[in-house]
C-alpha cells in the first residue's frame, strides 16, 4: 500500500514539473517576442533621430559654406576694383609721361640750337682775343707767356714780402699776448690757492704731567726705553727738560707711532717690554688705518673719484712724508688745486689736471723704495693701477725724465714749481739730511741677517737689529765692523757714526 502511495506521489510530482516547464517555456517565448518587438521599435526611433540630426548638420554646413563663398566673392570683387583703379592710374601716368616726353624733346631741340649759337659766339670771341693778343705782343715786344711769367714772378715776390711782414707782426703780437696771458693765469692761480706754509721738523716733544713718569718710561736699568727704541726706531731723549720727553727720528711715521704708543702706555700705567711691543704693534696698525682714512678724505675733499685703493693708501702716506721739509700731502693738494685752476683757464679738463696734480709725487711714498727717480716710479705705479695715459705721462714728465706728450704735463710741472717756490715752503738742508739717513739705514739693511735698522741721534748712531738664529755673537761684532767700513767708504757725513748691532735671544713658554 505504501509503495502505491509513493508511486502516485512521484507520478504527480513528475506531471506537475512537466506542466510547470511547459508554462515557463511559453512565457519566455512571449517575453522574448515582446523584447524583440520593443528593440525593433526603439532602433527605428533612433535611426529616424540620427537621420534628422544628420540633415540638420548638413544644413548648417551648407549655410556656413555659402557664407564663406559669399565672403570670398566680396573679396574678389574688391580686389578686381582695386586692380581696375591701378590700371586706370597707370594709364594716366603713361599718358602724362608721353606728354612730358614730348616736352623734353622740344626742350632738347631748343638747347641744341642755343648751344650752336654759343659755340659760334665762342669761336668769334676766340678770334677777337687772338687778334688782341697779337696786337699786345707787337706793342710790348714779348709773347703772352713771357708777360704772364713776368707778372707771376713779380706778384710772388710782393706776396712773400707781405706774408713775412704779417708773420713777424703776428708772432710778436702773439708773444706779447701769450706772455701777458701766461702771467695773468699764473698770478690768478696763485692768488686763488692760499695754503699755509709749514716746515716739518725731525723731533716731536711728548708732554708729561710730572717728571716721575720719566723713571717709569726708562725702566729698571733702562730696559723699558731700550725696548721702546728698538720697537719704534725712534731715539727717546729723557733729559732735565721739565715735563717733556723728546722723540727724535727723521721718519714722521715712526715719531707718530712712538708718540701714540707713549701716550697709551703712560695713560694705562703698565710699562714693561712685553706691553711696549704689544702697544707699538697695535698703534702701528692704527696708523695704517688712519693712512687709508686720510687718503679717502683727501680724495673726497678734492672731488677725485674711482681711484684704486692702493693709490688712496699712498696718498694717505703722504701725510707722514716731507719733501725738502714741506709736508708732501699738503704740497700735493696745493698742486692739485693749482692745476685745476690753470687747466680751467686754458680750456682743458680741470678734473684730469687735478687728478694728475694729486698723484704727481706718489713715487716718493712707495713701500719697497726701488732705485728709480720718484717721477718714473710714480708713473709706473699709475700705469699699474690703470690710470689714464695722459695722467701717467704728466707724472713721469714733471721733472723732465721723459718727454711730455700732453698739455697736462707742463701744467703739472709749473704748478709743482709754484708750490715748492713759496717763501719758506721748503728747506734743502733737511731733505738732504733725511736722504743721507735713509741711505745709511738701507746700506746696513742690505747685509744678510739684518732685520731692522734705525738711524738715531741726528745720524751719529746707527742701531742694527739682527736675528739671533741667523747671526752669532762673533758675527755680530764682524757685522758692526763691516757696516762701519762700508759707511766710511761709500758715504759722506760730518763727524763720526757709531754702529750698534743688537742681537737678542728670547725664550718663550706658555703656562696652561
Amino acid at each position: 500500500m505504501d509503495i502505491v502511495n509513493i508511486i502516485i506521489t512521484i507520478t504527480v510530482a513528475t506531471v506537475a514539473a512537466a506542466l510547470a516547464y511547459l508554462i515557463t517555456r511559453s512565457t519566455v517565448k512571449k517575453a522574448a517576442a515582446k523584447l524583440i518587438k520593443d528593440a525593433t521599435t526603439e532602433a527605428e526611433n533612433i535611426k529616424q533621430k540620427k537621420i534628422l540630426e544628420a540633415k540638420e548638420k548638413f544644413l548648417d554646413l551648407k549655410k556656413e559654406h555659402e557664407l564663406f563663398v559669399n565672403e570670398k566673392n566680396i573679396k574678389i570683387s574688391q580686389t578686381e576694383n582695386r586692380l581696375k583703379q591701378k590700371e586706370n592710374s597707370l594709364n594716366q601716368q603713361m599718358n602724362e609721361n608721353q606728354r612730358k616726353g614730348k616736352e623734353v624733346e622740344t626742350l632738347k631741340e631748343n638747347l641744341a640750337q642755343q648751344l650752336d649759337k654759343i659755340e659760334r659766339k665762342a669761336e668769334e670771341y676766340e678770334k677777337i682775343r687772338k687778334q688782341q693778343i697779337d696786337k699786345l705782343e707787337n706793342v710790348a715786344g714779348m709773347t703772352a707767356e713771357e708777360a704772364r711769367d713776368t707778372l707771376v714772378e713779380s706778384m710772388k715776390e710782393e706776396a712773400k714780402t707781405h706774408a713775412l711782414t704779417y708773420i713777424n707782426d703776428t708772432i710778436e703780437e702773439a708773444k706779447l699776448t701769450a706772455s701777458k696771458e701766461a702771467k695773468r693765469i699764473v698770478v690768478q692761480s696763485i692768488q686763488r690757492v692760499a695754503t699755509e706754509t709749514a716746515i716739518e721738523n725731525s723731533v716731536t716733544v711728548f708732554n708729561i704731567e710730572n717728571d716721575d713718569i720719566k723713571g717709569r718710561i726708562i725702566g729698571r736699568e733702562g730696559r723699558n726705553i731700550r725696548a721702546l727704541e728698538a720697537a719704534t726706531g725712534v731715539e727717546i731723549v729723557v733729559d732735565d727738560t721739565p715735563e717733556a720727553i723728546v722723540l727724535s727720528a727723521f721718519d714722521p711715521v715712526r715719531r707718530e707711532i712712538a708718540r701714540l704708543a707713549l701716550h697709551q702706555l703712560v695713560t694705562d700705567g703698565r710699562i714693561h717690554p712685553a706691553r711696549i711691543e704689544e702697544v707699538v704693534e697695535k698703534v702701528r696698525n692704527q696708523i695704517e688705518e688712519e693712512i687709508v682714512d686720510v687718503g679717502k678724505k683727501t680724495t673726497i675733499d678734492l672731488g677725485i673719484h674711482n681711484l684704486h685703493p692702493e693709490l688712496v693708501r699712498l696718498i694717505g702716506k703722504m701725510k707722514y712724508r716731507s719733501s725738502y721739509g714741506q709736508n708732501l700731502l699738503q704740497h700735493s693738494r696745493e698742486v692739485a688745486n693749482l692745476c685745476a685752476i690753470m687747466a680751467s683757464e686754458l680750456g682743458l679738463n680741470s678734473k684730469v689736471a687735478k687728478r694728475a696734480g694729486l698723484l704727481h709725487d706718489i713715487g716718493k711714498v712707495p713701500d719697497d723704495e726701488p732705485e728709480l727717480p720718484h717721477a718714473i716710479l710714480g708713473m709706473k705705479l699709475a700705469e699699474k693701477y690703470k690710470e689714464k695715459q695722459e695722467i701717467c705721462n704728466a707724472i713721469g714728465a714733471h721733472h723732465d725724465e721723459i718727454e711730455m706728450t700732453t698739455l697736462i704735463a707742463p701744467i703739472i710741472q709749473v704748478c709743482d714749481a709754484i708750490s715748492g717756490a713759496r717763501p719758506g715752503a721748503r728747506r734743502e738742508i733737511v731733505e738732504s739730511y733725511i736722504k743721507r739717513l735713509k741711505e745709511m739705514e738701507d746700506l746696513a739693511l742690505s747685509h744678510p741677517g739684518v732685520q731692522k735698522t734705525y738711524a738715531i741721534q741726528a745720524g751719529r748712531e746707527l742701531r742694527v737689529v739682527v736675528g739671533s738664529e741667523k747671526v752669532t755673537d762673533q758675527e755680530a761684532e764682524k757685522l758692526s765692523f763691516d757696516i762701519a767700513k762700508k759707511i766710511q767708504d761709500e758715504m759722506t757725513y760730518p763727524g763720526q757714526v757709531k754702529i750698534t748691532v743688537i742681537r737678542e735671544t728670547r725664550a718663550i713658554a706658555y703656562a696652561k
